[in-house]
């Protein structure tokens, strides 16, 4: 099991690590907002998946059963959270470009934080503000 966590000055230096440590990407994504309609954005930042790989999970990288084992839970300042499978951002299996965005429609988020974002999602509930931790772990299988 890994747990990264961060709050105030030393997340906002997290966060400069994540502009410059890594490739940036950037996503247009439409949100159908429940409350508000369709919300236009446009985030950029590295993908979860090449900075949780830097990180160095306790997996076999080589064994894809094993890899497919694991899950992401991401949680924001705000109480928010949401669990991830590593099977959707591993490339040999969704591939999914998911985002911890440094910048929203072309702002720094330095004063509110990194974001969480699935530019595949038709709404934003996995958007994840203010990210504060990450963990990544094995899912047991309770026994029978």
């Amino acid at each position: 099991m890994q747990h990264w966590t961060g709050s105030g000055a030393a997340w906002r230096e997290f966060g400069d690590d994540l502009r410059e440590g890594w490739q940036q990407h950037e996503a247009a994504v439409v949100y159908d907002c429940a409350t508000n309609g369709p919300q236009h954005h446009t985030f950029s930042g590295p993908l979860l998946r090449d900075v949780v790989d830097d990180a160095g999970p306790s997996f076999d990288s080589r064994r894809r059963k094993d890899r497919s084992r694991f899950l992401l839970a991401v949680s924001g300042g705000d109480g928010h959270h949401t669990v991830l499978s590593w099977a959707e951002i591993d490339a040999d299996f969704g591939g999914t470009p998911i985002l911890l965005a440094t910048r929203l429609d072309g702002q720094e988020l330095d004063e509110v934080g990194s974001q969480l974002v699935v530019p595949s999602d038709r709404c934003g509930a996995r958007c994840i503000s203010a990210i504060r931790s990450i963990w990544i772990g094995a899912c047991r299988v309770p026994s029978t």
